[in-house]
């Protein structure tokens, strides 16, 4: 298993996504909001090393934010 432990692996959580011109967000400041095209009850997408790996939601326990992971993503070749 010690060889297990050396393994990096990048976890990324996206709650949702927008596109917009880059001068736009060279002007945003501290504050601002940017509009996503996800619902707060639409599921998270949770990427391993930029792979879909499973669907979660967010939830807040004793004023911290968590992940709870909640489907499997299965690979289909």
């Amino acid at each position: 298993m010690n060889t297990l432990d050396n393994i990096e692996v990048e976890i990324t959580v996206e709650l949702g996504a927008t596109t917009m011109p880059i001068h736009h967000l060279l002007r945003m400041g501290r504050g601002a909001v940017i509009e996503l095209d996800a619902l707060e009850s639409d599921p998270l997408h949770i990427y391993a090393n930029n792979t879909l790996v499973a669907h979660g939601e967010v939830s807040v326990d004793d004023g911290r934010l968590q992940v709870l992971v909640r489907n499997k993503v299965s690979k289909r070749f």
